[in-house]
């Protein structure tokens, strides 16, 4: 698994589940918020810092979404994916991708499409059974409490980096944001 997940180049995310522990706060005027966990922004900060691409792909609208994504940096937002294995092809195919070179990870059924497109899919420890069992990696932790982060962390470890990003740590902040 080592060597497949060195290859990685971008790491595509789903939101409800994934990003957040996949409870969606409606009011009367709309969407309220959702929580996101600062390691699993940090995670991302650093994996963009050291070349890896990060997208987010979903089923729903959200402009928390977009705040969110701004706030890390992250530039391929797709909202309101009915199909995500024809958003993730596209994601690659305008990247100059190899399947060998894409992760993606998701919690539900309808991330199982996606999981199609990629060469390494990860799946949170809550994530369905049919999921995870179509998983290469299931992560320790939950969605919205870790689960990205330990998915950039195995990814950047393989490929020879966690140690930079470390140290880079222990010299000074980044001013990553979380």
């Amino acid at each position: 698994m080592k060597q497949q997940l060195a290859k990685i180049k971008l790491l595509a995310l789903d939101v409800d589940g994934v990003l957040t522990d996949g409870t969606i706060n409606i009011g009367s005027n709309g969407e309220i918020f959702k929580g996101f966990n600062a390691k699993d922004g940090l995670g991302i900060s650093c994996a963009l810092r050291y070349g890896l691409e990060i997208a987010i792909i979903t089923g729903r609208f959200s402009e928390i979404i977009h705040r969110r994504a701004g706030e890390l940096g992250i530039q391929h937002l797709y909202e309101g994916v009915k199909d995500k294995y024809a958003a993730l092809e596209k994601l690659r195919t305008k990247l100059n991708l190899e399947q060998q070179e894409v992760a993606y990870m998701g919690d539900d059924l309808n991330d199982l499409p996606a999981f199609k497109a990629a060469g390494v899919t990860f799946a949170p420890a809550d994530a369905v059974t049919e999921v995870a069992a179509a998983a290469h990696v299931v992560t320790a932790s939950c969605g919205g409490r870790g689960a990205v982060r330990e998915a950039v962390e195995q990814l950047l470890k393989a490929q020879g980096k966690w140690a930079e990003v470390v140290a880079s740590y222990q010299e000074s902040g980044q001013g990553d944001r979380q």
